[in-house]
């Protein structure tokens, strides 16, 4: 998909409900969630970026841009059964095939990456503004290169374990917040051809895609899920390479 092309091309999709409906929001994230992310990604000369919401035709997201996008990141929160069952199926079909595909925040109860999943994707949660401590314990994967040991996020939702998700391929952030509780805050796992991460910090009610060590994740992020490949789903039947002999009494 991406073979021979040096740019990467990031589609980053955002409901697009509370900057809409919420003043606080909409003040936060003037360009929206989705704006706020794309310019800082577009600060990257390797990526090429575009924005897609949920109001637009097929939510921005026809057969036609997802094949022409190495990775996807998916904001959502309020309007996930919204999301038509096909446009759905288009993205889980194509993660299978080899784009990359990044839920951020609430994302989790996306249908996208609850199909990818496989699970509930159900986790515990508290949106009173409390501190969040991100830890860095896999400080030698490309997604957590230039990050810190650990970073604050002063006000924060937490969410909490138990986080209903297949067992990661690796678990790349862990977060403690003030209430107590822990969390698998970034995750890896590979689905067919295509590279899946989650990353947890990213509530609407909070400034979190200003800070600059979210920021850097997720266009880590971007760069490590993109598609190398595109492997369209087929299960054909085939002729033999080399003749096949008959077992000894049969033929």
């Amino acid at each position: 998909m991406n073979a021979g092309v040096n740019v990467i091309r990031v589609t980053v999709w955002n409901e697009n409900w509370h900057e809409q409906h919420e003043a606080e929001v909409s003040q936060r994230y003037p360009e929206g969630i989705h704006g706020a992310i794309a310019a800082a990604l577009s600060t990257d000369p390797r990526f090429e970026v575009r924005t897609a919401t949920l109001n637009e035709p097929s939510c921005g997201l026809s057969q036609e841009i997802l094949h022409a996008t190495d990775v996807l990141l998916w904001w959502g929160h309020r309007k996930h059964h919204e999301v038509p069952d096909d446009v759905a199926q288009w993205v889980h079909e194509r993660v299978l095939a080899g784009m990359g595909f990044i839920a951020l925040h609430s994302a989790h109860f996306s249908k996208p990456f609850k199909a990818l999943m496989g699970t509930h994707c159900s986790l515990r949660w508290r949106n009173t503004g409390e501190r969040e401590r991100v830890w860095n314990i896999a400080p030698s994967h490309p997604i957590a290169a230039g990050v810190p040991e650990h970073f604050v996020l002063e006000r924060s939702e937490m969410y909490g374990e138990r986080f209903d998700i297949p067992e990661p391929d690796q678990t790349l952030f862990l977060s403690w917040f003030a209430g107590g509780e822990v969390f698998r805050s970034g995750c890896t796992w590979n689905r067919g051809h295509g590279r899946v991460f989650f990353f947890s910090p990213g509530d609407q009610a909070f400034p979190i895609y200003r800070d600059v060590n979210v920021l850097r994740v997720i266009t880590n992020a971007a760069a490590w899920c993109a598609a190398s490949v595109d492997i369209p789903f087929s299960c054909p039947a085939v002729e033999p390479l080399e003749p096949i002999d008959s077992p000894q009494g049969q033929g």
